[in-house]
């Protein structure tokens, strides 16, 4: 189960790396206001919606204990960056606010996962 379960992890981190890189590579685009949310940001943000739902279960099914509220703070970031991303994607340029939101919504999601034990 443990091997499984790292597996499912590092596929977390894959998809935060893609929504994350996804976003880094626009910095440039968000100063002149022409970002766009990349087809890489939607599919980093729906593989870590797959991976971290599969991942809470796999450590409930292995008896381990899941720190409910956190997850649930997680996974309202990441509903909020979802929503962002999906309905803008199509756009040919985003608000800057809005492109640095995501960013940064994305971030924090990131410390909460590594700082709140």
């Amino acid at each position: 189960m443990d091997v499984l379960i790292h597996v499912f992890v590092a596929l977390h981190i894959i998809g935060i790396a893609s929504l994350l890189g996804g976003f880094l590579t626009q910095l440039r685009a968000m100063g002149d206001g022409t970002a766009r949310f990349t087809p890489a940001m939607l599919h980093g943000a729906l593989t870590m919606l797959v991976t971290g739902a599969v991942l809470v279960g796999l450590n409930q099914a292995d008896d381990q204990t899941v720190n409910n509220i956190k997850i649930g703070v997680k996974l309202a970031l990441l509903v909020v960056i979802l929503g962002l991303v999906y309905v803008k994607r199509d756009d040919e340029k985003v608000e800057k606010g809005l492109f640095a939101l995501v960013g940064g919504l994305t971030t924090v999601n990131i410390f909460i996962a590594v700082l709140w034990t």
